[in-house]
Order: C-alpha cells, then structure tokens, then sequence
C-alpha cells in the first residue's frame, strides 16, 4: 500500500502529510514529540520534520490509543515505555492487563446524565428570570 499522496512504501512523510492522514493538526504531533520519547522524526534544514516509516506507524498508533481506544497520554507512555526502536510500533500487541479505557466523550455516563440535565435545566431557568428582570 502506498503512503501519502503517490508515496511508495518506506517513504519519509512530512509533518503536514502524516497530519492530514491522521485528521490531526500539526502542532499536536510536534506535542507528540515531547511527550513519547520513541517519536523521533527527522528533521532537517528550517526544521522540517520527516517521518520514517516506523515513526508514521507509530504516529498512528498513539493516535489509534487515544481517540479510538480511550487511552490517556500517560497510558499510552506506560504501554510504550518498555519498547524502543522497531519496537515501539505497531508489530508490538498491546497488553491487555492495561487498560486505561476513558468512556466516550460524546456521551457521558447513564449515571450522569440526568445531573447534567438537571443542570442545563436550572441554568435555563436562571437565564429566563434574567431576561424578565431586564
């Protein structure tokens, strides 16, 4: 499978490349960088940032770890402390005894809804007797 846009396999992939595969902006795999030591792109004149193959695959996998699988930054830094280099991708099974699973954003707890609803009700009433008294 080619990566990027017409890239052979193994080609380097500029930050703005890998970015736009992973519906990410820029400054948050720059963020990556400073918080999972295993993610070394290189970077060359300007401090243009070339992702190697292994580094992309791992890209995609703090990615995959925190949006699709709830994971935190400091669970995915737990899970890859212990692999370096070719390691640190995705040929590496993540454990399952580890899970730091966040429930979905989206939609909170059933246990919490009805106190977020009754929020959202009161501050509308409060709204509505500020709008009267005006």
């Amino acid at each position: 499978m080619a990566t990027g846009q017409g890239k052979a396999d193994g080609a380097f992939l500029t930050i703005g490349e890998l970015a736009e595969e992973l519906g990410l902006p820029h400054h948050i795999l720059r963020y990556w960088e400073t918080r999972f030591p295993q993610l070394k792109p290189l970077q060359r004149a300007g401090n243009r940032r070339y992702y190697r193959q292994q580094d992309a695959e791992l890209a995609r996998e703090i990615s995959r770890l925190l949006y699709q699988e709830g994971y935190t930054v400091k669970g995915v830094q737990k899970l890859l402390a212990g692999r370096t280099g070719a390691q640190a991708a995705v040929t590496a099974p993540i454990p399952a005894e580890t899970p730091q699973v966040r429930p979905p954003v989206a939609s909170p707890p059933d246990r919490v809804r009805p106190a977020l609803i009754a929020v959202r009700n009161r501050l509308s009433n409060l709204l509505a007797d500020l709008d009267a008294a005006i």
